[in-house]
C-alpha cells in the first residue's frame, strides 16, 4: 500500500481555499496500482458470498464495476437525483450546511441479496451511510463498505455504525 500512497497526490486548496483534496488518479492510471487496489478490495471481500456492489457517484464507480466483476456479483449504481432513467428510490441525508440526496432504481438491490459499498473516500461517512440506508430499504443486506482511502480525522466510520469498513489508506 505504500506504493499507491506514494502516488496520490495531494492538491492544496482545491475545491475552496483551506482544503488538501486527495488526488486518486495517478493511482488510476497507474495499471499495477489500479490492479493492486482492486485486487485488495477483492480479496477481502471473496468470502462474504456479495453478490450486489453499490458503486458511489461518481469516483466509486471506478472501483465499484471492476470490484463486481472479480466477486461475480452485480452492480449497482448510485447517483444524484434526476440522473437515473427509472423508477428510483431517494435517500436525503445531511451535509455540515444543509442537505443532500441520493437514487437509486427501485430494482437494484432486493432481499436476498448481500451488497457492498464501495467508494473511492470515507470522510465524515455521510455519503456512505446514505447508500448504506438506501441498500437496507430495499431489504438488502449490507454486508459492508470498502474504500481506498479514509480520512480519519473526520470519524466517518462512525455514521456507518457496526458495518465492516474496509479503507485501504488512512490518512
Amino acid at each position: 500500500m505504500d506504493e499507491i500512497r506514494a502516488r496520490i497526490r495531494d492538491v492544496p486548496d482545491f475545491p475552496k481555499k483551506g482544503i488538501v483534496f486527495k488526488d486518486i488518479t495517478p493511482v488510476l492510471a497507474d495499471a499495477v496500482l489500479f490492479r493492486r487496489v482492486i485486487d485488495a478490495f477483492a480479496a477481502r471481500w471473496k468470502g462474504e458470498r456479495i453478490t450486489k456492489v453499490v458503486g458511489i457517484e461518481a469516483r466509486g464507480f471506478l472501483f465499484a464495476a471492476p470490484v463486481a466483476y472479480a466477486l461475480g456479483a452485480g452492480l449497482c449504481v448510485v447517483r444524484k437525483p434526476g440522473k437515473l432513467p427509472w423508477r428510483t428510490l431517494r435517500e436525503v441525508y445531511q451535509l455540515e450546511y444543509g442537505e443532500d440526496a441520493l437514487e437509486m432504481h427501485v430494482d437494484s438491490v432486493s432481499a436476498g441479496d448481500r451488497a457492498l459499498v464501495v467508494d473511492d473516500v470515507l470522510a465524515t461517512g455521510g455519503t456512505a451511510a446514505a447508500v448504506g440506508s438506501l441498500v437496507t430499504r430495499q431489504g438488502a443486506h449490507l454486508a459492508g463498505y470498502a474504500f481506498l482511502l479514509e480520512l480519519g480525522f473526520l470519524n466517518g466510520t462512525r455514521k456507518l455504525g457496526a458495518q465492516s469498513v474496509q479503507s485501504l489508506l488512512h490518512y
